[in-house]
């Protein structure tokens, strides 16, 4: 939402304040220009990139438009499901999850908490780490190191999408200068033209370089941070999977393992000792 919002408020700002000087706006409507940046952009984008990387990234592009922040319940979501499964676990033996973290589409702990159910990164990285207390005795060190690797793997697979994308908004404003050179080579053809045309052309021909660097730092940049921004929210949530984890390895109850957790989160989004408590006992109800 706020995506959108900012490329209205963009668009809005510079070409509203280019308007409110007197600039004729349809000077600004260069499609050969565009072709030119655009096509270029995409094209050195697909040389530097393998394919899983070029498909992974038009994916994650989208989420600059359709994913939320993660928010307090989003945590009291997580925090939940792995109360949950402590809490059989030290109930009923650790082979009562088995069936839970093998099938979680149809497991009812993970049911009743769908925006875990929906993060595909987040389930399976539960879920495997409860397959290995599963496996069997692992000290809480070597557990740790274990989620440790995951965590990294899984940080610098995600990370591929934003530093492509940033890749592309770098070469923007060269690509600009690209178009506009070739404005200019076409003006220096019209040498013998009045001035009038020459100055258009001219004006046209800078319009290659403008539209390089809006796109760069307007857009195409901005996009690759809110990407950044995300793949820290995801690591982050994992980190807080994690320190409950470490915790119950380490002999906690799960309510202090749970605890624990809690204070792995950051911001805003952490709830207090009393939301949680509430949370915890409203679901098992």
């Amino acid at each position: 939402m706020f995506a959108i919002i900012g490329v209205i408020v963009v668009l809005v700002c510079v070409i509203g304040g280019f308007a409110l000087e007197g600039g004729p706006l349809g000077v600004l409507v260069q499609p050969v220009e565009l072709l030119i940046i655009g096509g270029a952009a995409v094209g050195a984008f697909f040389i530097a990139s393998p394919k899983s990387i070029i498909f992974g990234t038009m994916k994650k592009a989208l989420k600059v438009f359709t994913a939320s922040e993660a928010s307090k319940q989003t945590f009291l979501d997580i925090l939940g499901v792995i109360y949950t499964l402590m809490n059989m676990a030290r109930r009923d033996g650790i082979v009562s999850i088995e069936s839970h973290v093998s099938k979680p589409d149809g497991s009812a702990v993970f049911t009743r908490f769908p925006s875990v159910l929906k993060n595909h990164e987040l389930l399976e990285f539960i879920c495997d780490n409860f397959k290995v207390l599963l496996a069997g005795n692992i000290e809480p060190h070597q557990f740790e190191a274990v989620m440790d690797i995951d965590m990294a793997a899984s940080h610098k697979h995600e990370s591929n999408a934003p530093a492509a994308i940033n890749k592309v908004a770098d070469s923007l404003p060269g690509l600009g200068i690209v178009a506009a050179v070739l404005g200019i080579v076409l003006t220096m053809a019209k040498i013998n033209e009045p001035p009038e045309v020459l100055g258009h052309s001219i004006g046209a021909a800078l319009v290659g370089t403008f539209l390089g660097i809006l796109l760069s730092y307007g857009f195409v940049g901005p996009m690759s941070q809110n990407l950044e921004y995300q793949v820290k929210e995801t690591h982050s949530m994992l980190e807080v999977v994690k320190a409950g984890l470490v915790g119950f390895a380490s002999g906690f109850p799960p309510m202090l393992a749970v605890e624990a957790a809690r204070r792995a989160v950051c911001g805003p989004a952490r709830p207090t000792f009393e939301e949680l408590e509430g949370a915890l006992k409203g679901g098992q109800k």
